[in-house]
């Protein structure tokens, strides 16, 4: 299986390409994983792993024009994607961290700030382990968990206006704050699977075996 992290000058790509590889050995798969922005690469990978640290504007600019094209024609292809943290907010309509940035318009909504948890006297960013609540057997993603387990969350900014049929699982944190989110081969966490211990090797290894 060859498994491409997306170089876009973003944070994390080596901790979530051990943790791809991490997943990979414990599920038995022969896996590949490289860190690379190069179009033949993702054209031809079998999975897509878009991380993401920092700001919504800084990391969409990362992208840029040709890689986002690269990353349409591969997943309107069929190829997996994970996007995490920030990659899952790239997959909203766009983002209003530092002004409005228009984001890939995979899934429905908008990122914003999370104003419902600093109205609730909540410190932001959101910075730590959350509980993940979620349908058993609604989605292949969460197979092998029961809702209550717990993913790695740091955020400051969350989708808002989403659509109810895209999302896997939520975490209390204020409101009701989107926690996975998938639409057909494209799928996203809001925390950091990489961080997240045994639950986000789970959900990495059930991304690797994923057809959606």
């Amino acid at each position: 299986m060859r498994v491409v992290v997306i170089d876009y000058n973003g944070g994390n790509l080596a901790s979530a390409a051990q943790a791809a590889r991490k997943a990979a050995t414990l599920r038995g798969i022969d896996a590949d994983v490289t860190i690379t922005r190069d179009a033949d690469a993702i054209l031809n990978a079998d999975r897509l792993i878009l991380p993401g640290q920092g700001a919504f504007a800084d990391c969409a600019e990362g992208l840029g024009t040709d890689l986002r094209n690269t990353l349409e024609t591969a997943t309107a292809n069929g190829t997996p994607f994970l996007g995490i943290c920030v990659g899952m907010q790239l997959m909203s309509e766009y983002g209003l961290e530092h002004g409005r940035t228009e984001g890939l318009g995979w899934i429905s909504g908008n990122i914003r700030r999370m104003d419902e948890a600093a109205d609730a006297g909540l410190r932001l960013p959101h910075m730590g382990w959350n509980t993940l609540d979620f349908t058993p057997g609604a989605h292949l993603l969460t197979e092998g968990l029961e809702p209550g387990v717990h993913g790695y969350f740091v955020h400051s900014f969350a989708l808002h206006d989403g659509n109810p049929d895209e999302l896997v699982a939520t975490a209390q944190y204020g409101s009701s704050v989107p926690a996975i989110v998938a639409r057909g081969n494209r799928c996203g966490t809001q925390f950091h699977v990489e961080k997240s211990q045994a639950v986000g090797l789970t959900i990495m290894g059930n991304f690797l075996r994923w057809t959606s």
